[in-house]
């Protein structure tokens, strides 16, 4: 496996200095995540479970605690000769599970779950993570901003209130309190680009894919929290 970028790992954060959001999060959001028993995520969590019966994924999969165990940790991966997300690699069975349907993030967050407490390992290609690097860092919109504005310049300051993390994507699917509801990452960054006023674009859009994987391959080594619960 590949642990460099180049002359690019010099931007990076120090490896010694990642958070995870958690850190970032106040007495009282980290007790909601820390509940599995009545936290905010348990329903998603049930109904999840409930599909993996229903759409009959035990058929290949069997039991879910044992495999997939660790899967999460290590998407967006290349299937097929293509980098494809967690979401994306259940609706290749599912197709019909819209994004952001209740029964496609429910079933994403019991997929993930399976591999709370589990190291993240970098499994998208160089190129991609090398793209997705690239549009972290490009400057757009109509405020002239670039994901690394906040993440990389400013995190640990607050942006109306609220904390900015990192952008280690540790806990997704994620419950927020300002969606009252479990969300994709893809729905985070989706919100991100209409902050900065720039393109809004679409689902499973090869941009989005790549800016997955690179954060990802940023937060490698940090365990994963899914479903994690932020403001």
């Amino acid at each position: 496996m590949w642990l460099a970028l180049g002359s690019a790992v010099a931007a990076e954060i120090p490896l010694p200095e990642r958070k995870s959001g958690y850190e970032f999060m106040s007495r009282e959001t980290k007790a909601m995540q820390d509940d599995e028993v009545t936290g905010p995520a348990v329903l998603t969590l049930l109904d999840g479970e409930a599909l993996w019966g229903k759409l009959g994924c035990q058929g290949c999969h069997k039991d879910a605690a044992a495999s997939m165990k660790g899967v999460a940790a290590r998407y967006p991966a290349m299937v097929g000769g293509k980098l494809t997300t967690l979401e994306q690699q259940v609706r290749h069975r599912n197709p019909e599970l819209r994004y952001e349907s209740r029964e496609l993030l429910a079933l994403t967050a019991f997929v993930a779950k399976q591999s709370r407490g589990m190291p993240i390992e970098a499994s998208g290609s160089k190129p991609n993570v090398e793209a997705g690097r690239a549009f972290f860092h490009q400057r757009q919109g109509q405020l002239n901003l670039a994901c690394a504005s906040c993440h990389d310049d400013n995190w640990g300051k607050k942006l109306g209130g609220t904390p900015i993390p990192q952008a280690h994507p540790t806990g997704y699917p994620i419950y927020r309190l300002e969606w009252q509801g479990v969300g994709s990452f893809t729905r985070r960054l989706r919100n991100c680009l209409t902050g900065m006023r720039a393109e809004l674009l679409p689902h499973g859009a090869p941009e989005l894919v790549d800016l997955e994987a690179y954060l990802m391959w940023r937060a490698r080594g940090m365990k994963m929290e899914a479903p994690a619960v932020r403001p």
